[in-house]
């Protein structure tokens, strides 16, 4: 049995205010003196704080006292338009007509339009064992494109993982294009190992250089030995090499698995886990940053294409284009093992 309950923004006052509770979970609202609406959901085994409003956003998640959320500069989320003002979350959703790090012909802003999206409506659909986060916006633009995108997370009873959602359909009379990427932000995990279902070999190095990336001598030594397979990565041992950011790309994930998996194994027994249908995310990206500020070891961001802009991945071939009326949906189980 399940009941939806449809939330206001009233509802969110600086005061925390315990809104539902059973023998497992706690849902708390609350609003961040940056007037940034939250949710905290609580089960047995850990928590979670989602920001209905602003893109659905994951702000925090943690699970058995562990933080799997990336090292950052934000002590709470900002009320922006765009994900690189705000840059403390554990995941958002980057698209949905242009994802990724623009290239210099792009015209889009980093990640897109939905990551810090208005949302125009919130809800809990809750169950005796599991709560769900829903949210919907639509998108319309005059002389430009028409789509409803719902995102949603969701947190089961006793376990410490989150599913994922986010669906999209195109309300326009003509076609639009796609591009979604789940942009989890982990953790760094000293020493740890990043492994998967699909070969080593299909990650390849991104040879693109961002306008946000500054090299130095020093990194693009390393980056040169990452290509020529002189130097290897999977292993988080030299966190020094990691700033500014590394970034691999694996393309056409389905002709290895139907799902695939990964992890990043830490020394003290410490398991992240990511799955994801390969049919619904052919891509995968993984993004290192090590330095005094940010640290992040973003073992997969699965993703529709690469995250390096929208004309690349029309370039690429790799653009999904939305029929009229057309719907797509996507899910990522994600958490510690």
């Amino acid at each position: 049995m399940m009941g939806t309950i449809e939330l206001q923004r009233d509802f969110f006052k600086e005061n925390r205010k315990v809104f539902f509770e059973n023998n497992e979970f706690t849902v708390t609202l609350f609003r961040y003196s940056t007037n940034v609406e939250a949710i905290e959901v609580t089960n047995s085994r850990g928590k979670m704080v989602v920001l209905p409003y602003l893109g659905q956003i994951i702000w925090d998640l943690s699970f058995d006292e562990i933080d799997l959320k990336m090292k950052n500069m934000f002590s709470e989320p900002k009320n922006v338009t765009e994900i690189v003002d705000t840059y403390g979350c554990f995941s958002f959703h980057s698209g949905l007509i242009r994802n990724g790090c623009p290239g210099p012909e792009d015209d889009h802003t980093l990640h897109g339009e939905m990551p810090c999206a208005d949302m125009d409506k919130a809800w809990l659909e809750i169950t005796g064992e599991s709560i769900k986060i829903g949210g919907a916006k639509e998108y319309t633009k005059g002389f430009g494109h028409h789509y409803l995108a719902k995102p949603s997370v969701t947190m089961q009873a006793k376990t410490t993982f989150i599913e994922i959602g986010m669906d999209v359909k195109n309300l326009a009379g003509t076609e639009m294009p796609l591009q979604y990427m789940c942009h989890m932000n982990y953790a760094y995990l000293e020493d740890a190992l990043m492994q998967q279902n699909i070969p080593d070999e299909a990650f390849k190095l991104r040879e693109s250089i961002p306008g946000h990336v500054h090299p130095t001598k020093k990194w693009l030594e390393y980056t040169e030995e990452l290509k020529s397979g002189e130097q290897q990565l999977s292993t988080l041992t030299k966190p020094e090499m990691y700033d500014p950011e590394i970034v691999f790309f694996a393309d056409q994930l389905r002709q290895y698995q139907k799902e695939a998996e990964f992890e990043m194994l830490s020394p003290n027994g410490v398991t992240f886990f990511t799955k994801f249908s390969t049919e619904e995310f052919n891509y995968a990206t993984r993004w290192l940053l090590y330095n005094e500020d940010q640290q992040v070891g973003a073992f997969v961001l699965p993703g529709t294409c690469r995250s390096e802009g929208f004309l690349a991945a029309k370039e690429a071939g790799s653009l999904i284009m939305l029929a009229a009326g057309e719907e797509k949906s996507f899910k990522v189980i994600t958490g510690k093992k």
